[in-house]
């Protein structure tokens, strides 16, 4: 075992005396020891049940035949960082929270790790460090948030969101929002609908790091209790089989990942995700992945924010073996963490509501429901969750309306400033630049409470899964890497084309090269965690992981 290293021979004495003053038995010293990475904490209202599914894991690893010991990493709620400065910490905790983990696998050599999280940047980070160290690991995702209710409504965050460009209009009044905020969000679980958190639930299941059916069910049922336990008790096999996550997570079941993505029509920010797994992974990957299976995988299932569908009418639909089944003949028969086979999975659904999860000859959009554009605006790429756009702004050209940062844009928002027709580029909020890609859900959810349909907004920075309507983000190069989109001026005409998969900035190239040559970006004044994370983050285009 790899903790023989600190438990073995009369040379651990003083090691195992520090373990035996923690009550562990002669028995229990001798079993596997298997590490539980848990994200709880009581500011994140995906994180805060996950001390009783670590309760439920503990004994399943007990049962099994394993020594567990727990540990805690940070964890960010991207919701209540939204719209200010604390959103530039988000994508950077990623990299602590793999990093974290890295640290206790390595310097307490556990034989095992179960990790239990929710959320934006804690799932990755720990599939990160999982596919890094390359220890027996398994993924349990903490479950999602049921729908809030109001006057006859389902309700979720993005409600509230879209609520605020709302009162600014005029068609709500605060009283009203006063009211749907406090019945949006109903308890624990990670937001309602198809965003991030629940995408990368998804991710982890289709890739195969998690148990059958454990993405989709709610946070609040007895069913996430009995995949905890049965999660710990795995993870013991796991040791015994020496099954690793590079097994696991390999080309084959990334682009499967990607599949399920499609299909779902999941949020932009699995594109970083995936991405970064990859480069932990050690497997050579690119956007081109997406863009050839988005061309390839239907979008099946409008979910919110764009269509109708919560994560609990997906669970009810039967979760991701359902969407196995639906796009059966697109998969690769890759092995799971369970031990068994994408096919295997899929071919044990019983039911599917194909009202929900619709089938591939009768889909929502032909193609999948992310697109990865180029064009002179992003060289080496952008990101669209297409299947969140209205059909009629799939081809647009307007003139940008720039503004260096997101606080910029969002009071013309609020001041009503804006045009229908207009591209509002933001810039200076890439990894580097902003740093650490802050999400875009105010200005967003703005345009959408105020009414505007035929607004495009295009950023190097991120947006949230949460965010629908036509938002292109990820262009690459950022401005603070010497991109295009630093060289746009008011007034420039720009085309967007999903159908044909391009973004160009239509200025001519030698108006550009003499705007290079007085382009000067403008460089932000940083200390601490933002320094170090800015001075050695890569680009978007390749997962916006740490050089």
């Amino acid at each position: 075992m790899l903790s023989d290293v600190v438990k073995a021979g009369y040379t651990r004495a003083p090691n195992r005396s520090l373990i035996r003053s923690l009550g562990i038995t002669e028995e229990e010293m001798n079993k596997p020891f298997i590490g539980i990475a848990n994200s709880w904490n009581t500011i994140v209202p995906g994180h805060t049940h996950l001390r009783q599914l670590a309760e439920r894991v503990r004994e399943g690893i007990a049962a099994g035949g394993g020594t567990a010991f727990e540990f805690n990493t940070i964890g960010i709620c991207d919701g209540i960082a939204m719209g200010h400065e604390g959103m530039r910490y988000s994508l950077p905790s990623r990299e602590n929270i793999a990093d974290s983990v890295e640290l206790m696998i390595k310097s307490h050599r556990f034989d095992a790790i179960v990790c239990v999280c929710t959320c934006d940047k804690i799932v990755p980070g720990m599939l990160m460090a999982a596919a890094r160290c390359n220890i027996p690991a398994i993924v349990l995702t903490g479950g999602n948030m049921l729908p809030g209710h109001h006057q006859g409504c389902d309700l979720s965050l993005t409600d509230i969101f879209e609520g605020v460009g709302k009162v600014a209009a005029g068609v709500m009044t605060e009283e009203e929002l006063k009211d749907l905020e406090g019945a949006a969000m109903p308890g624990c679980g990670s937001c309602q609908g198809l965003y991030t958190a629940n995408t990368m639930a998804c991710m982890t299941e289709a890739m195969g790091m998690s148990l059958p059916g454990c993405a989709c069910v709610p946070a609040v049922f007895a069913e996430k209790l009995r995949l905890a336990y049965l999660s710990g008790s795995r993870s013991v096999e796991l040791v015994n089989q020496q099954i690793l996550p590079r097994d696991i997570i390999t080309p084959q079941s990334l682009r499967n990942a990607i599949r399920v993505d499609m299909a779902l029509g999941g949020s932009t920010n699995t594109v970083l995700h995936l991405m970064a797994i990859a480069v932990e992974a050690g497997i050579p990957f690119s956007l081109d992945e997406f863009d050839l299976i988005g061309r390839d995988v239907p979008h099946i299932a409008a979910m919110q924010p764009g269509g109708p569908h919560s994560m609990y009418d997906l669970y009810k639909a039967g979760g991701v073996p359902a969407v196995f089944k639906q796009i059966r003949e697109k998969l690769e028969p890759v092995m799971t963490i369970s031990g068994k086979s994408v096919y295997d999975i899929a071919d044990h659904v019983t039911y599917v509501n194909d009202q929900v999860i619709q089938s591939v000859t009768s889909p929502v959009h032909d193609a999948g429901g992310l697109r990865i554009l180029k064009g002179s605006l992003a060289p080496d790429g952008a990101v669209v969750k297409c299947g969140a756009v209205r059909e009629e702004m799939w081809r647009h050209t307007g003139p940008a309306r720039v503004f260096d940062g997101e606080q910029a844009a969002m009071k013309a928002i609020l001041a009503r400033s804006v045009q229908e027709g207009e591209v509002l580029v933001i810039r200076g909020e890439g990894p580097r630049g902003g740093p650490g890609m802050p999400e875009m859900l105010s200005p967003t959810s703005a345009l959408m409470g105020f009414g505007y349909t035929q607004v495009v907004l295009i950023t190097d920075g991120r947006f949230s899964g949460g965010t629908r309507g036509p938002c292109i983000g990820h262009v690459a190069p950022e401005a603070a890497a010497g991109g295009p989109i630093g060289l746009v001026h008011d007034g420039d005409q720009i085309q967007i084309d999903l159908y044909e998969r391009v973004i160009n900035l239509l200025v001519d190239a030698t108006v550009l090269d003499d705007r290079r040559k007085s382009y000067k970006y403008p460089e932000r004044k940083l200390d601490g965690v933002l320094a170090r994370y800015a001075a050695a983050v890569g680009q978007a285009d390749t997962g916006a992981v740490m050089n």
